[in-house]
């Protein structure tokens, strides 16, 4: 059994004359970060491994959500591959997790996370908001033959504000 939690990065900000990859968060999206965080520990949730794409919209995202998961943060893991926008991209790298993890948290970017879910899971989402949480249960032992799973629970920030 092995269970894929991904999650959104925080509302990001427009206004700064950076590239993309260097967009920060905004006030909202920091406030939803800590809220996402808190509903999570709410629900127990220990997991074997948290990877965070590098940009720093997601790593700031990953580093205020795992305050608040059973983690110790040294073991976030940065993957400069989840910058992507790209569903297919995302599977790959879920792809080379260890088969001994059962459970890993990615941190990542739209539209790659919308489209994931849809595949991977059995709800479907229009979209993944900024800070959302969809948690996939797969019945499989390794994660490079990842069929569709089951949505365990998700999270958005208006549900729970």
């Amino acid at each position: 059994m092995k269970q894929l939690i991904i999650i959104r990065h925080g509302k990001s900000t427009w206004d700064l004359q950076v590239r993309d990859y260097d967009r920060v968060l905004t006030q909202r999206g920091i406030d939803d970060a800590h809220l996402i965080g808190k509903a999570l520990r709410k629900i127990d949730l220990i997991p074997d491994a948290i990877w965070s794409s590098t940009a720093a919209r997601a790593l700031q995202t990953a580093i205020i959500v795992t305050e608040y998961v059973d983690y110790n943060f040294k073991n976030l893991k940065l993957k400069r591959d989840l910058y992507t926008f790209d569903s297919n991209d995302l599977l790959k790298i879920i792809a080379t997790c260890d088969d001994n993890l059962n459970s890993l948290i990615i941190f990542s970017h739209n539209h790659g996370i919308t489209d994931l879910v849809n595949q991977l899971g059995s709800t479907k989402f229009d979209n993944v908001p900024t800070s959302g949480v969809v948690a996939i249960d797969f019945d499989s032992n390794s994660w490079s033959a990842l069929l569709k799973g089951t949505t365990k629970f998700h999270l958005f920030p208006k549900q729970i504000k």
